[in-house]
């Protein structure tokens, strides 16, 4: 059971409606195994037209004897009608509680399944929320949906949807076979002989199925992949007339996931039909050996007992059979499980200081000492040492690979260095509280990362408690304001999926808002206007301008026009400083810096 710990784990707070689901489960299998064992008086009844001898019966002195006694002894004294009748209204009245106690039991337990599902993907999403960006450039995007979409939905059917079964069908084969054994031991322990081998042969058609399944979901979550891949890139797609190679691509996949399911289902779906057989070989072969050895006067068994015993008997066969499904469906889930706890227990390397101060506000410098930060062996940044004043724009330039990004992602965070420290007013930032670190600082990346919703809503992101006139006032500085009333629905607009109804300079211009609407101390820009157009770059430009008046800026740009009046430039190359100064004594240094400055013409 330790693989399906975390199952176990989100059913601990319920303990109270799991004794109930116990307790309703337990008195519908005893009034059920009541209407089965009515059938013995039934029987009796109707062939012998009599009721027992009393006296013979007190005297054999076993369990069933007991019980016959004193259930003919109530019902002495009436004529043959009645009693019938007295039996119908026991079997009606027994089936009546059963199925009542059945319908409770499944009423308390399918709101605890359906939290069960619910949980998984909310900490699923949560814990996808807390791993560190690097964690996402080694994923494919497609398998991680396939893991909070397909393998949840999975667990749900498979594992979840079946969890009454892992209760309920054993309890009910349990007390069957203890009836069994009271009505007749030898009978039942010839049973108890056969089960074993019934259950190698099942566990051998399931065998299988854990590792089929892991590769079905695999193959699921590569279709999603280039599923994904084919919605971002079709422009390319068009216009490169790949379609067809796409197109292939997919139907591979497709078609290796079609087999691969096939495969599942004719394994899981032998196991009902195999195990229903099973069953009735055994029920045929007690009927062959009870009827010889009551017909052959070796067992004191009476034919209305032995025709009760059997039908109790074939009515564990269906609990067995939806057992073994369930066991089958059981293995094809734990694929999806072992998936899903993959994600679940990656470690979190850059996670929130329990005990971190909050910081309110930024009032000195940033540093970075001796800064080093290594990923998977491959060091990006080594000995960094840089000091970022209050109210100052640091730009940080260098060839496609030098280590920018990384160095600015060291600031909110995003990593955490592998050596040395990264100081805020003095202070180690992973000494502060995560989320107010985050608070004092905005980015705006190079790609526009816009939300499907309204543009008043994107402009809000960081601050959804905004007035429509702080709105407005943001969009203004960005240069957006125009562009906005000029839609139809002006600041209600929809800007469609990751903003594909906007341009790119639109686009932009909405994430500045954003970032203006928040009011940081603290700006990170990576390469912000590197994607635009000229007009839409000076545009994007003066709204840039407009929003580092006051704070605190790290810039990163490939276009070297952009930061010709930054207070320092910081030139990286192969994880290290080559270069600092301001564009001037860089370009007297005659070095790395005025090699990009040539390359580009800017003077």
């Amino acid at each position: 059971m330790k693989k399906y710990s975390r199952i176990l784990h989100y059913l601990a707070p319920y303990k109270g409606k799991i004794f109930l689901y116990f307790l309703f489960t337990i008195l519908s299998i005893i009034f059920g195994l009541v209407s089965f064992g009515m059938l013995i008086p039934f029987f009796d009844l109707i062939f012998l037209g009599k009721t027992m001898d009393l006296p013979a019966v007190a005297a054999s002195g076993d369990s069933l004897a007991n019980i016959k006694t004193w259930l003919y002894g109530h019902l002495q004294g009436y004529s043959l009608l009645q009693m019938l009748a007295a039996i119908c209204v026991v079997l009606l009245t027994a089936i009546f509680l059963k199925n009542l106690f059945l319908y409770l039991s499944f009423y308390t337990l399918n709101p605890l399944k359906n939290r069960i599902v619910n949980t998984f993907r909310s900490d699923l999403y949560s814990k996808i929320l807390r791993l560190p960006i690097g964690y996402f450039t080694e994923q494919r995007k497609g398998d991680l949906i396939s893991r909070v979409t397909n393998d949840v939905n999975e667990v749900e059917s498979s594992v979840v949807g079946t969890l009454e079964g892992w209760i309920r069908d054993p309890l009910t084969i349990i007390f069957t076979f203890i009836t069994l054994f009271i009505l007749s031991a030898q009978l039942t322990i010839a049973i108890l002989v056969c089960i074993p081998l019934i259950g190698f042969v099942l566990g051998r058609v399931s065998k299988a199925l854990k590792r089929q399944s892991n590769e079905a979901a695999l193959k699921q979550g590569e279709s999603i992949s280039i599923l994904e891949e084919t919605l971002n890139g079709l422009r390319v797609i068009k216009a490169f007339n790949i379609e067809s190679i796409l197109k292939g691509k997919f139907n591979t996949v497709n078609d290796e996931l079609l087999e691969t399911k096939n495969r599942i289902s004719r394994r899981r779906d032998l196991a009902s039909p195999m195990s229903e057989f099973l069953g009735v070989l055994v029920f045929v072969g007690i009927l062959w050996f009870g009827g010889r050895l009551i017909l052959g006067g070796s067992m004191n068994l009476e034919g209305s007992t032995f025709v009760g015993y059997l039908a109790m008997f074939y009515n564990i066969i269906n609990p067995v059979k939806t057992l073994s499904t369930s066991f089958s469906n059981i293995n094809k889930g734990y694929a999806a499980i072992t998936r899903i706890e993959e994600v679940l227990k990656t470690p979190v390397m850059v996670d929130d200081n329990p005990t971190g101060k909050t910081l309110h506000s930024f009032n000195d410098k940033i540093e970075f000492k001796n800064v080093r930060f290594a990923y998977d062996d491959a060091v990006i940044l080594d000995d960094i040492n840089l000091t970022i004043e209050k109210g100052k724009t640091i730009a940080l330039v260098g060839s496609s690979g030098a280590g920018k990004s990384t160095l600015a992602d060291l600031v909110p965070r995003f990593h955490d260095v592998t050596g040395g420290a990264v100081l805020i007013d003095g202070t180690n930032i992973k000494d502060y509280a995560l989320q107010s670190v985050r608070s004092l600082m905005s980015i705006v990346t190079q790609e526009p990362i816009l939300f499907n919703d309204t543009i008043a809503n994107n402009i809000a992101l960081g601050q959804p408690d905004a007035s429509n006139e702080e709105i407005i006032q943001a969009a203004k500085i960005a240069n957006a304001h125009n562009f906005i009333i000029q839609k139809e629905e002006g600041y209600d607009t929809n800007i469609g999926d990751r903003g594909s109804k906007l341009s790119g300079g639109e686009r932009q211009r909405l994430t500045i808002a954003r970032a203006v609407l928040k009011n940081p101390p603290i700006l990170i820009l990576d390469e912000a206007t590197s994607s635009l157009d000229t007009e839409s770059e000076r545009l994007v430009q003066d709204a840039i301008n407009n929003m580092m008046q006051n704070r605190t800026s790290i810039v990163i740009a490939h276009r070297l026009s952009t930061i010709r009046h930054a207070d320092e430039i910081v030139v990286l190359q192969k994880g290290k400083i080559v270069e600092r100064g301001s564009h001037e004594s860089l370009i007297a240094q005659n070095g790395f810096y005025k090699k990009l400055v040539d390359m580009q013409e800017v003077r």
